[in-house]
């Protein structure tokens, strides 16, 4: 139903900053949620923020006043602004659409943060 392709990912040092970005195959205004997941080698995937069709947004704890979701619809795109990155923040990062109870995935990019 929509495809979805990451970038943005990369090297930074502790305390750095980078921006993800999300460009989704249709309106993104059709899709019920966006949102940004990671994972680390030996951990589940979780989820960093989230943004929904009426414009709530959620974050994990961990990144709150560090990470802001958002989004350009005539862009198609969502997009992730991490500041303060730290070591553990280092995770392949993932871009998800919501539909109902159905999720779609992108392919990833690989966050590394460097202490």
């Amino acid at each position: 139903q929509v495809q979805l392709v990451e970038s943005g990912g990369g090297l930074v040092q502790a305390g750095g900053s980078l921006r993800l970005s999300c460009v989704a195959s249709r309106n993104i205004f059709s899709i019920d949620a966006m949102g940004w997941y990671r994972q680390a080698p030996g951990k589940q995937r979780e989820l960093v923020a989230r943004l929904t069709r009426g414009g709530v947004t959620n974050y994990a704890d961990s990144v709150k006043d560090r990470f802001t979701i958002s989004r350009d619809i005539a862009k198609r795109t969502v997009f992730l602004q991490m500041n303060s990155l730290k070591p553990e923040d280092s995770a392949v990062y993932y871009c998800s659409a919501e539909f109902g109870a159905e999720a779609h995935w992108g392919q990833g990019t690989q966050v590394t943060v460097s202490s």
